[in-house]
């Protein structure tokens, strides 16, 4: 667990004028009983009430963040805020929550609902600012869109796919396909076609949006090969509009091709128009990675999205108009859908769009976030720990007296982070750690402006997010003890269904088999003594040597820590012959250039581990690798290794970003 030490307060100023805290106010007035002022205390009693009170609570924040939406003859948004609140179920008609019945919206028109010259995105590249959009001008491409896509016949309820870079077109293509109702799908141009067909294949999308191509780290990556060979493989596209990016690449030849600048040109002045709908029709179809088989497909409502991330971004980020909000993403991982949503607040999006530790500027990122003067930045764990071992020092190489709060997900943050943030970003920076995942769309536990922050620690869970930690039967477990993490009662992001999946059946087996009735997430987690978490990594990726279970994350806080040590993945081996147990734990080092693992290295990894952790953790086999596999959202595929080491074949190799790193772990058993 991690240590007790504080690394970050509230600014009492900040507090003051939060967007929380004029919320607990708005909450008090109506008779709720919190405690005075705006502090830990109080966010923990407001947290009990939303969990108490579900339909009070997203009542509150749906008045509290002004959410555009048709309203009823009763002047309410909705008859019944909430049916079935006490029914953990998948939200279909007969067993699930419905929410907010009765309650039509638009998507888009919550997003854009500025006008005028103000900027709402800035994009960069690995060489620079590359290009700007206004309110009014995005308002304007966006209406111009929506014009084309309906000019091809697109309706409401129709897939519309992005394989695309994380550029303002993209942004523009999501709102346009919103406003009309339909649904955006997307991923990123690295992708490999077979990775594309097992994604889009099975959402059957009318319209195709690729770019010619993309940079990362320096070089030109040309799609129109790929596009040309997908093409044949999707017949359900109707259209298929190329966007120059590079501004290089040839049309293919397929007569469904078309011009981005066909597509999204000037049709007189069209009127941005907005229909509304249902506040559970269909947004978003997001893919899970896709490792063990096909990806799963989960269908996201506009309106649970909107609700939840208004929520996150306005209560527990306290984004406020004209802010700046950047996060390190592609278009195949949610954060990209996270972000976008923070137009609702009138905050302007940079969007950047290349290698996060380019070879010509490592730190990049970090000129970017003080020459556009960003307040709230995103990324990985990962590359908070990559860039500390690079020996970045933002706080002291550059301007960054507007960053406040450095969010950060994809893997647990090492209590090293937390301590680099402190030391070489700003001591006066918030480190928020979050976690949720692509099955949410948003967050199970993050931060929050009015909690301290603990080294190692996620400093709660989300508001209206019933968030409990179980044991394998089912029973809740004390604090510091690990166990599943799970939500007990149901949150308006859960996703509406699984495409294809007609009975609900996968849908089930995904989250309710293991507790009935109970969302089970598969993070091992532990609470904390401040209430707040730590995540120990997957839980079925967890360790179990002598019958201790262990999360791998655990070891990596430990390894990664050595300055030697690049990266690390550890797996759990059967030795059926090892006297005394049935598993060892095995840890594959990737070192810097030039280190090579010797005895005396593999010894001290072995006497960090012990000293910092436990006997149990120590790995029985320590061996060198020069890359290490993961999806392409950068997750570590540590399932994919065991299977591999254990002669088993990986099911969808294409889930990987780098299928090739799997040879070094095939059949060690030594």
């Amino acid at each position: 667990m991690p240590d007790d030490t504080l690394l970050w307060r509230p600014d009492p100023a900040r507090t003051r004028s939060s967007h929380l805290a004029h919320f607990i106010t708005d909450v008090r007035v109506t008779g709720v009983s919190l405690p005075p002022g705006n502090d830990a205390a109080a966010f923990r009693a407001l947290h009990a009430w939303s969990i108490a009170h579900p339909a009070d609570f997203w009542s509150a924040v749906w008045r509290h963040a002004d959410v555009i939406a048709d309203t009823l003859p009763n002047g309410t948004a909705w008859e019944t805020p909430l049916l079935g609140a006490d029914r953990m179920a998948p939200p279909d008609p007969v067993l699930g929550p419905k929410w907010i019945v009765g309650a039509r919206l638009n998507f888009a028109e919550n997003l854009l609902r500025r006008d005028g010259d103000e900027l709402a995105i800035v994009a960069w590249d690995e060489r620079g600012r590359a290009s700007e959009r206004s309110w009014s001008a995005l308002r304007d491409e966006v209406a111009h869109t929506a014009a084309g896509l309906r000019a091809l016949g697109v309706v409401a309820g129709d897939r519309v796919a992005g394989w695309l870079p994380n550029i303002p077109e993209t942004v523009i293509a999501m709102l346009a396909t919103a406003s009309l109702g339909a649904v955006w799908t997307s991923c990123s141009p690295d992708f490999g076609v077979d990775g594309i067909v097992d994604r889009f294949g099975q959402t059957e999308p009318v319209v195709l949006l690729f770019c010619d191509g993309y940079r990362y780290d320096g070089r030109a990556h040309d799609c129109t090969a790929r596009a040309a060979e997908l093409l044949p493989r999707l017949p359900s596209v109707c259209h298929a509009v190329m966007i120059e990016y590079l501004g290089a690449g040839d049309l293919p030849t397929d007569r469904r091709a078309m011009r981005w600048a066909d597509l999204a040109r000037p049709r007189g002045r069209p009127r941005l128009t907005w229909e509304r709908f249902p506040f559970d029709h269909p947004l978003y179809i997001l893919y899970s990675s896709g490792t063990t088989g096909l990806p799963k497909c989960m269908v996201h409502s506009a309106g649970g999205t909107l609700l939840q991330h208004l929520k996150e971004h306005r209560l527990h980020v306290d984004l406020r108009r004209d802010e700046r909000l950047f996060y390190f993403t592609t278009c195949g991982w949610m954060m990209w859908n996270w972000q976008v949503t923070a137009l609702a607040t009138g905050a302007t999006l940079v969007l950047y769009d290349g290698a996060s530790l380019p070879l010509a500027e490592p730190g990049v990122l970090w000129r970017m976030a003080a020459e556009e003067r960003i307040e709230v930045f995103g990324t990985s764990a990962k590359y908070l720990s990559l860039a500390e071992k690079r020996g970045l020092q933002p706080g002291r190489e550059y301007r960054l007296d507007t960053l406040r709060a450095i969010l950060s997900t994809g893997s647990p943050l090492a209590s090293e982070s937390f301590d680099w943030i402190r030391n070489d970003v700003g001591s006066a920076v918030q480190a928020a750690s979050i976690s949720g995942g692509t099955d949410i769309v948003s967050c199970f536990v993050l931060g929050n402006p009015l909690s301290p922050v603990y080294r190692g620690e996620i400093q709660g869970p989300g508001l209206g997010m019933a968030v409990e930690v179980f044991n394998d039967s089912g029973a809740p477990c004390p604090v510091d003890e690990p166990g599943e993490l799970v939500c007990t009662r149901p949150f308006p992001s859960m996703p509406i269904r699984f495409w294809n999946d007609t009975d609900g059946a996968r849908y089930r087996t995904a989250y309710f088999d293991t507790f009935p009735g109970v969302w089970r997430h598969g993070d091992w987690v532990a609470r904390t003594m401040h209430g707040g978490f730590v995540i120990s990594g997957r839980s079925d990726a967890t360790l179990n040597p002598g019958g201790v279970r262990i999360g791998t994350a655990e070891i990596y806080r430990q390894v990664e820590a050595l300055p030697d040590v690049v990266e690390s993945v550890v797996v759990a081996q059967r030795v059926p012959r090892a006297p005394g147990m049935d598993e060892r734990i095995v840890l594959f080092v990737q070192l810097r250039d030039g280190v090579i693992l010797t005895n005396e290295l593999a010894e001290r990894i072995r006497r960090k581990i012990r000293a910092g952790t436990s006997p149990h953790h120590v790995p029985g086999v320590i061996v060198q690798v020069t890359d290490i596999p993961r999806t392409r959202n950068g997750k570590l595929s540590e399932l994919a290794i065991r299977d591999v080491m254990a002669g088993r074949p990986i099911k969808n190799v294409g889930a990987l970003a780098n299928p090739e790193s799997l040879e070094q772990f095939r059949n060690r058993s030594e």
